[in-house]
């Protein structure tokens, strides 16, 4: 090691501001699907940034004050453990699941309309309380998430 700088070859490293200034923290959100089991879920950040002793900027993400490995590494399935796990812009998944529960509403809706003259939100709304309380949590699966973005073919 070369007493020149602290570097092995002697030469300075060169120290470049590259992206967000030490110490700042990030904000950043991000939504996931699991390829597996098809459950849905979004997370939102703080990445703060640092320099460690070398000179190399690093950062540390933290999730409700804890913190957690980089999100966009190796995600887990908050559901199931499974590894193969689509990232995507936050959002997407909140999206996906009120466009699926408009539309079991007007499915609902429809279906029970005919019969007694209620209007769809009425009927989706009382068609789900009749169900029961343990059927109000419904089970995501990935062709519910990705619904949205299908291009249906006329």
């Amino acid at each position: 090691m070369s007493d020149f700088a602290g570097t092995p070859n002697g030469a300075p490293t060169a120290r470049l501001p590259i992206g967000p200034a030490v110490g700042e923290v990030a904000h950043e959100a991000y939504a996931f699907a699991c390829m597996k089991c098809g459950h849905g879920w979004e997370r939102s950040y703080d990445i703060e940034h640092h320099v460690d002793g070398e000179g190399r900027p690093f950062v540390v993400y933290f999730t409700d004050g804890t913190r957690v490995r980089s999100p966009l590494t190796s995600p887990d399935c908050v559901n199931c453990g499974a590894h193969l796990v689509r990232i995507m812009r936050a959002g997407q998944v909140s999206s996906a699941l009120e466009g699926a529960r408009r539309g079991r509403r007007t499915a609902s809706g429809t279906s029970h309309s005919g019969a007694s003259g209620a209007s769809a939100a009425e009927t989706g709304d009382a068609a789900e309380g009749e169900e029961g309380a343990g059927s109000r949590k419904h089970h995501w699966h990935l062709s519910d998430l990705l619904h949205p973005f299908q291009h249906h073919r006329t």
